[in-house]
Formats: structure tokens, C-alpha cells, sequence
């Protein structure tokens, strides 16, 4: 006889959910990694992860909620279990997510949120810290500016040559005089963006991070709202060099472009 699945979420069968009456309202909606995230109602979000880093967002929250006035979710508990498990409870921003109903906006209102959304990054403009950091001189996690490893924290870091330093950890392939010419176009001054694994990055990287478009309704919107951003456009050109470079030396066309605008082009070069 068969073995039905079980679902791992609530340890009941199918044939057990169908004949029973309850109807729960309670909902895994996202989950990736050893992370989820359940609805809870319409009015409560639990998170559930491992208390390993990044794991920052209870204590941004609390901070941003200080600082700024940007609509954040409001922390109702958050705790630990003997095994690492880590729970974070917040009220829900009612609302719908972005790519949801993007497709759906008219022109005005997609100018209107990215307008809102730019006024919120000058806030965080206000906030400084005199190193790149996450609160509390934790280290920063990002998997498109240190994308060696997202796994791996980085810094603090007092200046451009500290953060070029972990950056080019991913460029170990790549020979030095490369680097070294890569190298002269970086930028060193520090911003803060982002929730969860947020911190002090540097002032260029919320522009760049605009910039990378997971699919093409998210490419639209980001390029909307980079109108509105104080434009880094060399620093985000310097970013996408050094990303097109990561997997030397089997280059993409933009990776061999680089390569030759650096003055070290490929006999295949076209």
C-alpha cells in the first residue's frame, strides 16, 4: 500500500485536510534556504530562519523606526529556540507585493511609487557611519558586491582599499594587471540601504543595486526608480566590469569588451 506524502509544513495527509472542516489561515508564502515566512491571518507575518548572519532585521527595524519615517513592518516578538531557530513576528503592511500588480499600474502611479520609494533612500541618506558596516559593527553580507561567497561576512571596512580588498576575492582568476587597471575606477564612500542584511555600504551601491533586474517587470521598475537616485552611473559601470569579470577567463561579450578597454584584449577579440 501506498504511503501518502505528508506535508512537512503541518504533518497532515491530503486525504486528512479534505475531510476535515477546518480551513487554516495560516499560510507558508515564501521560502528559501532555511528561511520562511508564514501569514498568520491578515494581520501578523512570522518569520522562521536559523539564527546564523545575516539576521539583522529585528534590530534595523528598531533602528529605522527611530530614525526614519518610512512604513516598515512594526516588530511584535521575536525569539530563539534551543536548536537555533530563530522567530521574528511583525504586524502585516497591508498592501500588495510590487510584482504583483506592477503590470496592472498605469504610467502615473508606477512614477508615483518610485518617486515614494526615492524619497524613502534620502532618509536613509541621512543615517552615516564612518566605516561599512551592518548596526552594531556587524559585518556586511551582499551576493552582488561580494560575490565570492554571500555566506561570508565582510568588514567593517575603513576605506576603499579595505572594501576593494574583499571585492576582489572573486577576481582570483583573473591576473593582477587586470585588477590593478579595474581597480582605478572604484568609488569609496558609504550609504545605507536594504533590511534584513542591511548596513553602511558604500554611497554608489543603492544606484548599482537598482540597476540588477531579476526579470523583466523588475528590470522596468528599477529603471524607473533609478531616475529618481542620485545617479552613480560610473560606479554602477565600474560594478558591472567587475561582475562581467568574475568568471575569467570564460568572459561574456561585456567581460571581453572590459578586458580590451583595459588594454589586455583576447586574440578572439571582435
Amino acid at each position: 500500500m501506498d504511503i501518502e506524502n505528508i506535508c512537512s509544513a503541518c504533518s497532515w495527509s491530503s486525504t486528512r485536510q479534505e475531510a476535515c472542516r477546518y480551513k487554516s489561515h495560516v499560510k507558508l508564502f515564501y521560502g528559501v534556504s532555511n528561511r520562511g515566512a508564514w501569514s498568520l491571518g491578515s494581520n501578523l507575518i512570522l518569520k522562521e530562519r536559523s539564527n546564523e548572519p545575516p539576521n539583522f532585521e529585528s534590530a534595523n527595524l528598531r533602528f529605522l523606526s527611530e530614525k526614519t519615517s518610512i512604513p516598515i513592518p512594526q516588530t511584535v516578538e521575536e525569539w530563539e529556540e534551543d536548536d537555533g531557530s530563530y522567530f521574528l513576528l511583525t504586524k502585516r503592511i497591508q498592501g500588495h507585493p510590487l510584482n504583483e500588480v506592477w503590470s496592472t499600474l498605469c504610467g502615473a502611479d508606477k512614477e508615483r511609487i518610485a518617486k515614494q520609494t526615492a524619497e524613502y533612500l534620502i532618509q536613509l541618506r541621512t543615517l552615516h557611519s564612518s566605516r561599512m558596516e551592518s548596526l552594531n559593527g556587524q559585518p556586511l553580507y551582499n551576493a552582488f558586491l561580494f560575490i565570492n561567497d554571500y555566506g561570508i561576512g565582510h568588514g567593517p571596512l575603513s576605506s576603499g582599499d579595505e572594501l576593494w580588498a574583499e571585492m576582489s576575492l572573486a577576481l582570483t582568476n583573473v591576473p593582477e594587471q587586470v585588477r590593478s587597471k579595474l581597480r582605478q575606477h572604484q568609488g569609496n564612500l558609504a550609504g545605507i540601504l536594504d533590511w534584513e542584511s542591511s548596513g553602511y555600504f558604500p554611497v554608489w551601491w543603492e544606484f548599482t543595486a537598482a540597476g540588477i533586474g531579476l526579470g523583466q517587470e523588475d528590470k522596468e521598475w528599477k529603471d524607473l526608480l533609478r531616475k529618481y537616485l542620485p545617479d552613480h552611473t560610473e560606479a554602477r559601470n565600474f560594478w558591472l566590469d567587475f561582475f562581467a569579470l568574475r568568471n575569467y577567463p570564460k568572459l561574456d561579450e561585456r567581460g571581453l569588451r572590459v578586458l580590451n578597454d583595459l588594454g589586455f584584449g583576447f586574440p578572439n577579440l571582435v
